[in-house]
C-alpha cells in the first residue's frame, strides 16, 4: 500500500501526499524531538519536512526504504534549524556586545532605543538591518530575500549605521 501511495504523490497525487503525511507525522515529529529535545523545535521542524516533502518527494527514486530517505530529510531540517539558531546568537551577542551600544551601562533601554530608531529609518534600510541583525540571515540570505544584490545590503546596512549614530549621537555596531 505505502509503495502505490508513494508513487501516486510523487505523480501530483494531493491525496495520496496527505495519506503520506498522516502516516509518517508522528515519525517526523518523534525524531525531530529526539534530535533537538524541544517540543516547540520538534514542531516547528515536522511543519518545515512536510512543506519541504511536497517538492522532495519527486527526488525519490525508491532505491532505499522511504523512511529512511525521510529520516535524512527530517535531519537536514534539523542541521538547518540548528544552524540558524547559532546565527542569531551570533549576530545578539556582536550586537550585545559592542561597547558603543552600551555605553551607560543600561544594556537593556539602549537595546530599545536602538530598535525604536531602527524604525525611524528607510523602509530598505530598516529591512536589511532587521533581516541581518535580528533574523540572524547573512547578507547572501539577505539580498536574496530582498530580491538585491548582496551589495545592495551591505550598503543599506551601512547606510543604516551612518542614520543611527546621527539619530543615537553615538556608533551603532
Amino acid at each position: 500500500m505505502e509503495p502505490e501511495l508513494i508513487r501516486k504523490a510523487i505523480g501530483g497525487d494531493a491525496q495520496a501526499f496527505g495519506q503520506l503525511i498522516e502516516i509518517h507525522y508522528d515519525f517526523i515529529h518523534a525524531t525531530a524531538w529526539k534530535w533537538t529535545r524541544s517540543r516547540a523545535d520538534a514542531e516547528d521542524i515536522a511543519q518545515d519536512v512536510c512543506v519541504r516533502l511536497g517538492s522532495a518527494i519527486r527526488s525519490f527514486r525508491g532505491e532505499g526504504r522511504f523512511r529512511t530517505w525521510l529520516y535524512a530529510l527530517v535531519l537536514n531540517a534539523v542541521r538547518d534549524l540548528a544552524r540558524k539558531a547559532v546565527r542569531e546568537r551570533r549576530k545578539t551577542e556582536e550586537w550585545s556586545q559592542d561597547p558603543a551600544m552600551h555605553a551607560d551601562g543600561t544594556q537593556e533601554d539602549d537595546m530599545q532605543e536602538i530598535w525604536t530608531a531602527v524604525q525611524t529609518l528607510s523602509p530598505k534600510q530598516r529591512d536589511a538591518v532587521m533581516l541581518v541583525y535580528s533574523e540572524g540571515f547573512d547578507h547572501g540570505e539577505a539580498a536574496e530575500i530582498l530580491g538585491c544584490s548582496e551589495p545592495t545590503v551591505s550598503w543599506h546596512l551601512h547606510e543604516a549605521r551612518k542614520r543611527l549614530k546621527i539619530i543615537l549621537g553615538r556608533e551603532v555596531a
